[in-house]
Formats: C-alpha cells, sequence, structure tokens
C-alpha cells in the first residue's frame, strides 16, 4: 500500500470513529513530523490533544448550558470597583471550587440589583466548565415544582432529581411569600443535600427576617441552621447595577 492510500485509509478510519478534530489535523501533524524533526510519538500526542482539547470544551459547554443559567458571565464581567464590598479575592477563591469539595454553601445577601445573581452564575459556570453537574433556579420556580410533584404523588424523586446536582443555585429566595407546605418542601431539599452537596443561595431578606419569609419559625430557624453550618455568607452593600446602567445612559443637562 502507498503513502496516498495510507493517508486515505487513515483519514477514513478516523472518521469512522468520529475522531474529527484528528481527522481535520492530520495533514498539520503529518507534515511535522515529516519537517519538524518530531517524531512519531509526539506527533500523535499533538494530534490526540486536539481531540481531547475538543472533547473537553464541548463537554463544558454541554454542562454550561444543561445548567440553565439566565445569563453566561464570569467574575471578569463583574466591576468589582462599583461594588467594593465584594471580594475580588474572595471570589476568585470560590471559583477555585473548594467550597464544593467540603460540602460547604454560599449565601449572597444584599438589596436587589447588587450583582448576586452575576456572582452566583459565575461560580456556577467555573463549576459546570469544570465537569460539575450545576443546575439554577429561582426559588419561586423551585417550590411550583415541588408542589407539583407533591400534588402527583412524585415528590420524593423530585428531591432526588435536585439533590443529585453537585452545584445547586437557588436564586431570589423571600422576593416572594413562602406558605406553610412551601416552607416544608423547601425544607426538605435543603435537609437532603445539607453536609452532602454545595447549595448557593441569594436573597435579599437578612436572616433575622427569614421568620416573616418562611411560614413557620420553627421550620425558617430549621432551614437557617442547615444552611448557615459550613457555609460562607457573602454581603453585599452598594448600588444597584441597574441604576448605574441608567444613569449612564441619562443625558447631561
Amino acid at each position: 500500500m502507498n503513502n496516498s492510500s495510507i493517508y486515505k485509509q487513515t483519514i477514513q478510519n478516523l472518521g469512522t470513529l468520529r475522531l474529527n478534530q484528528m481527522e481535520l489535523h492530520l495533514e498539520e501533524v503529518a507534515g511535522d513530523v515529516g519537517t519538524k524533526n518530531l517524531s512519531f510519538t509526539e506527533g500523535l500526542l499533538k494530534l490526540t490533544n486536539y481531540e481531547v482539547d475538543f472533547k473537553e470544551q464541548s463537554a463544558a459547554q454541554s454542562t454550561i448550558h444543561a445548567a440553565a443559567f439566565p445569563f453566561v458571565k464570569t467574575l471578569s464581567d463583574f466591576d468589582f470597583s462599583f461594588q467594593p464590598s465584594v471580594s475580588e479575592a474572595q471570589m476568585q477563591e470560590f471559583c477555585t471550587l473548594g467550597f464544593m469539595e467540603k460540602a460547604e454553601n454560599i449565601v449572597f445577601l444584599g438589596s436587589s440589583g447588587v450583582g448576586k445573581t452575576h456572582l452566583a452564575t459565575s461560580i456556577g459556570v467555573a463549576a459546570a466548565k469544570h465537569h460539575n453537574i450545576t443546575y439554577f433556579i429561582k426559588c419561586s420556580d423551585l417550590l411550583q415544582q415541588l408542589k407539583k410533584a407533591k400534588l402527583e404523588n412524585r415528590l420524593e424523586a423530585r428531591l432526588k432529581h435536585f439533590n443529585h446536582y453537585k452545584l445547586l443555585i437557588i436564586d431570589e429566595i423571600g422576593y416572594l411569600p413562602i406558605d406553610k407546605e412551601d416552607s416544608n418542601l423547601f425544607f426538605q431539599l435543603i435537609d437532603m443535600r445539607y453536609e452532602k452537596k454545595s447549595t448557593i443561595l441569594t436573597t435579599n431578606i437578612n436572616f433575622g427576617d427569614w421568620d416573616s419569609v418562611f411560614y413557620d419559625a420553627v421550620v425558617a430557624d430549621a432551614i437557617l441552621n442547615r444552611v448557615l453550618h459550613h457555609s460562607h455568607v457573602v454581603s453585599i452593600t452598594g448600588k444597584s447595577y441597574r441604576l448605574k446602567d441608567f444613569e449612564q445612559e441619562e443625558p447631561s443637562p
């Protein structure tokens, strides 16, 4: 078999095996082996690196897409100079995901528009990029799903569904009232994840006022005890990003 036939057969084999990146870069790497004194092993390593890098990027994008983030933003998109109460070093540390290894939680506390959701999402994106199954959901949507599942006698399955995520982000706790049934459902999920999986929560309600959000003060305390034990609390003070953008758009007098 001559060199041309060997090359064509190799291309065909790579296509059959769906090694598309290796197929795409075969000619390039073969040229490097011939002209840049790369050994066969070095060339094979370079060729397989193309395939591995592409598959890892594709897997990360799939995990990010499955997480249902409201937007995909990273810490580089966050204006720390506008929100000096937030430690950039601490946020960078969170993105190393050490808190997940310890099954710790993060709570972002602050008024509307200060960047809680952006920061929570940034950490979630970092987790997803490292192939950790992650999910983002607003608290009201979460409770609606759990209540519906209970009515359909599949609550246990739905709780297990939300519990299987290595990182669960629950956004906007306290923006809408939570009745007694919802409080109990929320407690069951938090209790199931307690000391096993990490949860990020965002809220505009001070912890001392959670009794006013959850119907039952005893349940509220039980939820808080599990959320705050092994947790990092990030209190954000400052102006709203939405007001900042509005001020920038206002015409000068």
